[in-house]
């Protein structure tokens, strides 16, 4: 009774991946890089420090008003939004402080190169910090992979199978809710069950990102 459940867990935080992680890495590289003092660095680091305190379940509301309610029905889209937004923060702020932790060494060696210099924060900064970067990125990829609260008031849940992004979808946290709620034992196993995958996908998924990683930095430094 899970299988549908897992394959819209991996739809909901692929499409909350595609919009997170870029966003908040972008938003990371401009606060490190490019706007060190300004109004504009300092509003969007506001932002984050606030997004990431803010309650899961005032997500799933603002997705839902903003895109559920002019849809006109739940979708997965709007789950993966709201996993998106909540990627956000945690991601852009590890990517500040990881580039921060570059020596100023390495951008002034690359400068004096003549190459220019948003190259040589993209080819030489950025993956510097690239480990730590991708930590970070696991680090919310982990946080919302177990949110609930938004997926009630965004994807909704899908008893049958559902991989299309304008529809309704299950997924692993949702399924849990219901399963824990009911009033049957064999229910409450499935429960169980399902956060013991939950738990294993989750820990599979940062082990292997970080094993591709490590093999990469390797290579590089060989």
């Amino acid at each position: 009774g899970m299988a549908n459940a897992i394959i819209g867990s991996g739809i909901l935080l692929g499409v909350g991946s595609l919009i997170g992680i870029p966003i908040g890495i972008s938003g990371g590289i401009f606060l490190a890089e490019f706007g060190r003092g300004t109004k504009l660095a300092n509003a969007v680091r506001f932002t984050a420090d606030v997004l990431n305190g803010v309650p899961s379940i005032v997500m799933g509301i603002a997705v839902y008003s903003l895109i559920v309610v002019p849809q006109g029905h739940f979708s997965a889209f709007s789950g993966g939004v709201a996993l998106g937004i909540m990627m956000i923060p945690t991601v852009c702020r590890t990517t500040e402080e990881m580039l921060l932790m570059v020596p100023n060494a390495v951008r002034e060696a690359a400068l004096a190169l003549g190459v220019h210099n948003w190259r040589s924060v993209l080819a030489i900064t950025v993956k510097t910090a690239s480990p730590g970067i991708i930590t970070g990125c696991m680090l919310a990829f982990a946080r919302v992979a177990g949110e609930t609260a938004p997926l009630i008031f965004t994807a909704f849940g899908n008893v049958g199978w559902s991989e299309r992004l304008d529809e309704p979808i299950s997924a692993l946290p949702l399924q849990i809710y219901v399963y824990a709620l009911s009033p049957y034992d064999e229910w409450h196993r499935l429960a169980w069950a399902g956060s013991l995958v939950l738990i294993v996908l989750i820990v599979l998924a940062v082990s292997l990102v970080r094993f591709v990683t490590s093999r990469g930095v390797l290579k590089g430094a060989s």
